[in-house]
């Protein structure tokens, strides 16, 4: 059976008040912790989005994990290959060859890292395959000279698959008239687009044995070894896993080292963004508190008379507790709803303003995303609901000491 303190708390927060103000600050406050939830677990469920978006697509084209030497060429790669593929967490490994140079065509010229490959081990590690939009990774044959391109470096150099194109190589080459810079004349044999511009715009692919010959490396020799895992925030574990079994020599580095500065930023923003956001709880939290306080005010009778009948102190005050923690658990309970309906479809919501007002928020040319993501976790939905229910319960405690502390003479003189 319920308590008489909270029977009590219920009824002053249904009850019509002699003051309408008093209610009208309580809806405030109420609608407040709705919008703050909503937009929070919004926000932070739309930035969730953003980042595996990035990440898949970064991911897509580098590696989970790298192995390479600190002398810049591993010469028994075939063997680090497969002592890495004994890790149960290796999907797949395949050696690369990493250089840079410049691509020249009809005047343009435009500096580009160049990778050496072998398409089908490639194919494993990335999702080239998957990202082509002309030609294929497998037309990349030894001795053939063919190259692959992204689609921002094609439209740069103005070519299209079967056109030829200058590598020149930075290695030169000594002649009597000085040293010159090596170059090779290559077929442009497939384009990628994989949605990030870095590679869609500076990014070379080329068979490993034409990139061995391009840059002077024997034919046992590669920059380094690339793995695909199956989890990839598996990957430091790993790369330790695999530092206490290869040779000393060996160079280790994850996608976590790799890319650390950029990803950083995005978890950086996502918690200035909620920590702004979460002020929108805290201001309705505040409003809960003047609620309070103006309710302690105008029922300073009903508390003279409960005190007079025998209410304690502590219970005057779980009153004011629970019809402060109503209101608040109310706004967490339809935030939280709000929020969770918003996030799972945000896309369609934006979509459908786009339409309503001939706009687009996105525009697929400038950020390669044209609906924006969402990636609601629980982790977060979990952390918003408890910040906003203990904001509240704080709120309350201030004007529940007070009414606490009410002299029943003194309420009851002018009454």
């Amino acid at each position: 059976m319920a308590s008489y303190e909270f029977l009590i708390g219920l009824r002053y927060t249904r009850a019509k008040r002699r003051n309408h103000f008093i209610s009208f600050i309580s809806l405030i406050s109420l609608f407040g912790i709705i919008l703050g939830m909503t937009a929070l677990i919004t926000v932070m469920s739309v930035m969730n989005g953003f980042h595996k978006e990035v990440r898949s697509r970064i991911l897509g084209v580098a590696s989970h994990a790298q192995i390479s030497s600190y002398e810049g060429s591993l010469s028994n790669w075939e063997k680090i290959k497969e002592a890495a593929l004994r890790d149960p967490q290796v999907i797949a490994a395949a050696p690369y060859i990493d250089a840079q140079g410049m691509l020249s065509h009809n005047s343009v010229v435009q500096g580009v890292m160049v990778r050496g490959i072998l398409p089908t081990d490639e194919n494993k590690v990335a999702d080239f395959g998957d990202k082509m939009i002309a030609g294929t990774l497998e037309q990349l044959m030894p001795g053939g000279f063919g190259i692959v391109i992204g689609r921002e470096l094609a439209r740069n150099l103005g070519v299209f698959p079967g056109d030829r194109i200058v590598l020149i190589s930075p290695q030169g080459q000594i002649t009597p008239a000085g040293i010159l810079p090596r170059l090779k004349q290559f077929t442009v044999t497939g384009i990628f687009e994989v949605g990030h511009f870095e590679y869609d715009s500076g990014l070379a692919l080329i068979h490993l044995a034409d990139a061995q010959k391009l840059y002077r490396m024997a034919p046992e020799q590669v920059s380094g070894v690339r793995l695909k895992l199956h989890d990839m925030f598996a990957a430091p574990q790993v790369i330790r896993d695999l530092a206490t079994t290869l040779p000393p020599d060996l160079y280790f580095t994850d996608w976590t080292q790799q890319h650390a500065n950029y990803f950083r930023a995005i978890q950086i923003e996502k918690r200035m963004l909620s920590l702004i956001l979460a002020l929108i709880i805290a201001v309705a939290a505040f409003n809960i508190v003047s609620t309070l306080v103006m309710a302690v005010t105008d029922k300073q009778a009903d508390i003279a008379i409960l005190r007079t009948l025998g209410a304690s102190a502590g219970s005057i005050m779980k009153i004011f507790i629970i019809q402060g923690a109503l209101i608040g658990i109310l706004g967490t309970l339809l935030g939280l709803l709000g929020g969770m309906l918003l996030a799972y479809n945000v896309g369609d919501v934006i979509a459908f303003i786009e339409q309503l007002f001939n706009t687009q928020f996105l525009s697929q040319e400038v950020y390669y995303i044209s609906k924006i993501p969402s990636d609601p976790q629980l982790a977060d939905i979990v952390t918003v609901a408890a910040v906003s229910l203990v904001l509240t319960l704080l709120a309350t405690l201030y004007p529940s000491y007070r009414a606490s502390k009410t002299n029943p003479a003194e309420a009851l003189r002018y009454e």
